[in-house]
């Protein structure tokens, strides 16, 4: 059984991948939040008697639903209402900030041009897009064995689907952003 202060640090250290990762779905900060307390919750109301050890899959699989709920609700939501800002010509983007570049050793501040650490967070931001814009199960899959680190078994586990079908959306989903990214002329 997990305790309170363990449970604390999982949600403290997950917090921003997992905000990352229900933004690459919902392309909505306000909603992505949301989302990430309600899992949070979920997590804390549901599960806080499971070992620690359970604990990040156990998070994985209610973001993942989570997440699906959103988009459940905002299908109904949209069938049965219409916003009235849904008619409003206003294009101002949200705020957003994009992967946060860490310096390693050798890549200290000093010793980094101006110039360079524009070209890459302009980089970030690319392959930023370039996630967001892949088809919904391939961004999945990618996401959580790329970004959250889960083995194959896990990302399927999460994902509610074959080890197979996992293998196939991640291969799908890196081929289209190499192609995505080398059109951009970025090089793989």
């Amino acid at each position: 059984m997990a305790s309170d202060l363990e449970l604390s640090d999982f949600l403290k250290s997950a917090e921003k991948k997992a905000f990352k990762r229900a933004y690459f779905h919902v392309r909505d900060e306000e909603a992505a939040l949301d989302i990430v307390q309600d899992s949070m919750i979920k997590l804390c109301t549901n599960y806080a008697d499971k070992p620690l050890s359970e604990i990040p899959l156990l998070f994985q699989r209610i973001l993942s639903n989570t997440v699906l709920d959103w988009f459940r609700r905002r299908k109904t939501r949209n069938a049965l209402f219409s916003n009235r800002d849904d008619f409003e010509n206003d294009e101002s983007p949200g705020h957003f900030e994009s992967i946060e570049v860490l310096p390693g050793d050798t890549d200290l501040p000093s010793q980094q041009s101006a110039e360079s650490l524009v070209s890459r967070m302009q980089t970030v931001v690319q392959i930023e897009k370039a996630v967001m814009n892949l088809p919904p199960r391939q961004r999945e899959a990618f996401l959580l064995r790329y970004w959250e680190e889960l083995d194959v078994s896990e990302t399927a586990a999460v994902m509610g689907c074959s080890e197979g079908s996992v293998k196939t959306h991640c291969s799908r989903a890196i081929l289209a952003l190499s192609k995505t990214l080398s059109d951009q002329g970025m090089k793989p």
